[in-house]
């Protein structure tokens, strides 16, 4: 019996070592707040999350439009349901809100081409109420919030009051279940990005009140970033919604002729994977003015945007690779 109770704790405490020495960690737990539509670096960044989902590095609680034009609902339902997580929580605004969507029209394309369980806008739940009843039943700390479009839901987030699923206000539910936002948002030091200045006042509201930590991915990150080539040419890719997607966009502005500007899909990368090796941390606060303009004050305290550590293609192998992921 000694001899046994012995190998037991042995073979335990060589698992414990194994995973410390493979930074074995549990999945970050993710909301991921999106404006898919207006540009295409969305698709890319939700590509990404199902990976590290099937990869067991985030667990996706639900999936959310800052737009709503006619279909968002239904795009978002093409793109879980090709990851096979068709029954992830959809929410759309019910209320003010964008409704900005694509020009090259790959919506349309993949909407018609591909299955999904959400066929209008109207099967999804509002945005406010699905973020509080998923937060309602998370562990305290815990959950990742992720924007890469407007800041609209968060901030009608924030002002939100209490309901059936939470006592508690927007604020305080923000304030006890979320661990951090990470936002692509911002031009820094300073200028206009479109994140931030198409819903100008919720974006002042976000940086003013929101308290938790908030880490930015700002335009000049991003910019640089270009992926989506090898996806495309990939023959062994076939019957891809996030294919499509870069296939029909690419070849439509001479700007994406070396990949498309990779936005988004860096907030998911650290989000998930955190800041390093690629990014260091610069700490202050981003000042939104009343037309969506934005400065950083780096005597300011609560927001951390991201600062280059390593070449920008350095990323763009990491990201063409997780786009390329397929279920």
């Amino acid at each position: 019996m000694k001899l046994t109770l012995t190998l037991i704790i042995l073979f335990s405490l060589t698992l414990h070592l194994c995973a410390v020495a493979q930074g074995t960690k549990k999945p970050v737990p993710v909301i991921f707040d999106t404006d898919m539509g207006p540009d295409y670096d969305d698709v890319g960044a939700i590509a990404m999350l199902h990976a590290f989902a099937d990869k067991g590095e985030a667990q996706i609680l639900a999936t959310i439009a800052s737009t709503k034009y006619d279909g968002v609902g239904p795009v978002l339902s093409v793109l879980n349901t090709y990851f096979k997580r068709a029954m992830l929580p959809i929410g759309v605004p019910q209320g003010d809100a964008s409704i900005l969507r694509d020009t090259q029209h790959w919506s349309d394309s993949i909407i018609a081409n591909y299955p999904h369980m959400i066929r209008s806008n109207d099967q999804t739940t509002d945005a406010v109420e699905l973020y509080r009843k998923i937060l309602a039943t998370q562990p305290d700390n815990s959950v990742t919030l992720i924007t890469v479009g407007f800041l609209t839901n968060i901030s009608n987030l924030l002002q939100s009051k209490a309901d059936d699923y939470s006592s508690l206000s927007g604020v305080d539910l923000v304030n006890k279940k979320v661990n951090k936002l990470v936002s692509m948002a911002g031009k820094f030091p300073k200028g206009k990005e479109f994140n931030v200045h198409i819903d100008a006042n919720a974006s002042r509201y976000v940086v003013a009140n929101f308290k938790k930590p908030i880490i930015l991915s700002g335009f000049e990150i991003g910019v640089k970033i270009k992926t989506g080539i090898p996806l495309i040419q990939d023959k062994s890719i076939k019957d891809s919604p996030v294919k499509d997607v870069f296939r029909i966009s690419i070849p439509l502005a001479k700007e994406d002729s070396e990949g498309r500007m990779s936005w988004d899909e860096t907030a998911v990368l650290v989000a998930v994977r955190g800041v390093e090796p690629f990014y260091k941390l610069s700490c202050g606060a981003m000042v939104v003015a009343p037309d969506g303009s934005n400065t950083w004050n780096p005597n300011g305290k609560g927001h951390c945007r991201l600062v280059e550590n390593q070449p920008p293609a350095s990323v763009q192998k990491v990201i063409n690779e997780l786009i390329m992921h397929q279920p």
